[in-house]
């Protein structure tokens, strides 16, 4: 006996499923604003003239670069309260879990676009008197940003595709409220094709803009 598919399923709980998508959406937005500012953070350490803050940052980023990002997770939520007796709802787990996570990815896109912009046009605003820290934020930084556009926006591809494991700290975002309708339907299928549709939806677009952003770049070279 063949299967039968059963999509009024899907159409019946699609307020339900919409309410965890919005869920979804907002981690990866906090997290995207809170990672890039992180990521700041960390390439201006990594860039530091102390030798043990730079030690710090990289070994930092070296860590949370190698190891599962859903280990970080559970270890914020169930390890850190228990370490420093605080009290972290899931959904703020989630997003410092991510956040962290994601810092230590943009801190390495920021430095290759920092590092990127070539020296003769530091040379030449050394030349012209303008100060270091004048020359980075007029000559450095607005250089650095553009070159990095692109990989910020395949992280941030990322980030909604890692929101996902916001579920297993139970966070009420479209793959936990998928989760929790599957136990209750035992329609598995239906509900999470329905959910791979969502995210493909999301981030196939933003793939190709990408791609477009990066073709225009080239030819502006």
């Amino acid at each position: 006996m063949s299967y039968q598919f059963r999509w009024d399923i899907v159409v019946s709980n699609f307020p339900f499923l919409l309410a965890g998508l919005w869920e979804t959406l907002l981690i990866s937005a906090v997290t995207l604003i809170l990672a890039m500012l992180g990521g700041l953070l960390i390439v201006s350490l990594d860039m530091s003239q102390s030798r043990p803050v730079r030690a710090i940052s990289i070994g930092f980023g070296e860590i949370v670069r190698n190891t599962p990002i859903l280990v970080q997770l559970l270890w914020i939520y169930y390890v850190l309260p228990m370490a420093f007796d605080v009290q972290i709802s899931a959904f703020v787990g989630a997003i410092v879990g991510l956040s962290v996570y994601a810092s230590a990815f943009i801190g390495e896109v920021y430095r290759a676009g920092i590092q990127g912009v070539p020296k003769g046009h530091r040379e030449a605003a050394a030349v012209l008197g303008m100060s270091k820290l004048h020359t980075f934020g007029r000559i450095v930084l607005p250089q650095a940003f553009r070159a990095s556009l692109p990989p910020l926006a395949s992280n941030f591809v990322q980030l909604i595709k890692y929101s996902s494991l916001a579920s297993v700290l139970s966070v009420p975002e479209i793959t936990r409220k998928g989760i929790e309708l599957a136990s209750s339907t035992f329609r598995p299928l239906e509900i999470f094709t329905f959910i791979a549709v969502v995210y493909f939806c999301i981030c196939w677009p933003l793939s190709l803009s990408i791609r477009w952003f990066e073709g225009r770049s080239l030819q502006r070279r």
